[in-house]
Parts: structure tokens; sequence; C-alpha cells
């Protein structure tokens, strides 16, 4: 697997807690959105970990592709639904 899968083509609106370490799905398996739930293992992917600057909403990457992870920075718009569950472009 050379491309993480494709989550969703829209964002994920979380609640983060200031402080708090979390672990950001980087390879699109996980059942637990955008957050790492293991699957990743044997894919050459690995988690990212992140520690939330504050209290509040965020929105994280359900594309895999962001240049800013974990958090959105647009480029799930270049994904339509039918991309959704496969493998994006490199």
């Amino acid at each position: 697997m050379s491309n993480p899968i494709i989550a969703d083509n829209k964002p994920k609106k979380v609640t983060l807690e200031k402080d708090k370490k979390y672990m950001f799905c980087a390879c699109g398996r996980s059942n637990n959105q955008p957050f790492c739930d293991g699957s990743h293992a044997g894919t050459g992917f690995s988690p990212k970990s992140f520690v939330a600057k504050e209290d509040g909403h965020a929105f994280l990457c359900q594309c895999k592709h962001t240049d800013d992870a974990p958090y959105c920075d647009g480029t799930h718009s270049q994904f339509d639904k039918d991309q959704v569950g496969t493998e994006g472009p490199g």
C-alpha cells in the first residue's frame, strides 16, 4: 500500500482537550476516524501523534492527503464520493 485509503472526502469536526495527546490515523483504515485504532499494522504507515494546543473544536483530515496533518487543509475537495475507501493518487 503506497497511498493511504481515503476515509472520507470531508473533514471530521472533533472536540480536543488542551495538552492531551492524540494519535491521528495516517493510513485511512481505522474504524475510529480520524483517530488511530491500530489498523495500520503491516501497511508501512504509522499514526501521527499530536498534542492539542487548546480546548475546542478542530477539523481533522479524513482524506489523508493534507499537507497539514492532522488538520484539514482543503485537499479533500479534489476527491469525489467514488474515491472514498480507495487508495488516493500519489
